[in-house]
C-alpha cells in the first residue's frame, strides 16, 4: 500500500510541475532557462519517484531483498537530491528577480518591435495590475515613448484604446512589475514548499518501511 501511496505522491509532483510551468509561460516572460528550470525539475523528480515506487511495489509484494534495497537506495538519493535542490533554492533566490528584472526591460526594449515582446508585456501588466519594471516612469527610458509620459494601453485601470496617452496617475497603474511578480512567486513557493514538505515525509516513511522489510526479508532467510 505505501509504495502505491508513493507512485500517487509522484503523480501529484508531476501536476504540480505541469500546472507551474503553464502559469510561467502564461504570465511571465523569462527568456532564459531559469523560467522553466525549477517546473521541469518538480516534473522530472515526479517522475522518478513515480517509477522507482514498482520497485518497491514488487518488492513488497514478491519480498525480494534486492528489489527492496534498490527502491530503498534510489529513495536515499531522491530526498539528498532534493535537499541539495532547496539549499541551491535558497541561495539562487535573488538572482530570480534579477533575472526577471532583466528580461523584463529587454521585453520593454523590444516592445514596438516583436508581436511576442508586446504581448508578454501587456499580458503581465494587465495581470499583475502593474506598469514598467519599478515603476510607470520606467518607459520614459525607452524608443516608444522616449520623453514623454505615454505608456502602454495595458497601464491603465480601465482599458480602451488610446488611454495611456497623456494619462494622470490616477488612471494608471503606477507600481513596477518586478515586485507584484516577486509576490506572486513567494506565493507560488509555499505551495511547492508545503507539497514537497508532505512528499519528504512520506520518502522518509518509505525509507523506514522498507529497512524493516529488508531486516523482516533478512531473518527469513537466515531462519530458513
Amino acid at each position: 500500500f505505501f509504495p502505491f501511496s508513493l507512485q500517487l505522491c509522484g503523480i501529484a509532483l508531476i501536476g504540480l510541475g505541469i500546472y507551474l510551468q503553464i502559469q510561467l509561460n502564461s504570465t511571465i516572460v523569462i527568456k532564459n532557462v531559469a523560467s522553466s528550470g525549477a517546473p521541469i525539475v518538480i516534473i522530472a523528480v515526479g517522475v522518478i519517484i513515480f517509477f522507482i515506487s514498482f520497485f518497491g511495489c514488487c518488492g513488497a509484494v514478491k519480498e525480494n531483498y534486492c528489489m527492496v534495497t534498490t527502491f530503498a537506495v534510489l529513495l536515499v538519493l531522491i530526498f539528498l537530491v532534493e535537499i541539495a535542490a532547496a539549499i541551491a533554492g535558497y541561495v539562487f533566490k535573488d538572482q530570480v528577480r534579477t533575472a526577471f528584472d532583466q528580461s523584463f526591460r529587454d521585453g520593454m526594449k523590444d516592445y514596438n518591435k516583436t508581436k511576442e515582446a508586446a504581448d508578454g508585456i501587456d499580458t503581465l501588466q494587465r495581470d499583475f495590475k502593474c506598469c514598467g519594471a519599478n515603476s510607470s516612469t520606467d518607459w520614459k527610458s525607452y524608443s516608444i515613448f522616449n520623453g514623454t509620459t505615454n505608456v502602454p494601453d495595458s497601464c491603465c485601470k480601465n482599458i480602451t484604446l488610446g488611454c495611456g496617452k497623456n494619462p494622470k496617475d490616477a488612471d494608471i497603474y503606477t507600481k513596477g512589475c518586478v515586485e507584484g511578480v516577486q509576490a506572486w512567486i513567494k506565493n507560488n513557493v509555499a505551495i511547492v514548499a508545503g507539497v514537497a514538505l508532505g512528499i519528504a515525509f512520506f520518502e522518509l516513511l518509505g525509507i523506514i518501511f522498507s529497512c524493516c522489510l529488508m531486516k523482516g526479508i533478512r531473518s527469513g532467510y537466515e531462519v530458513m
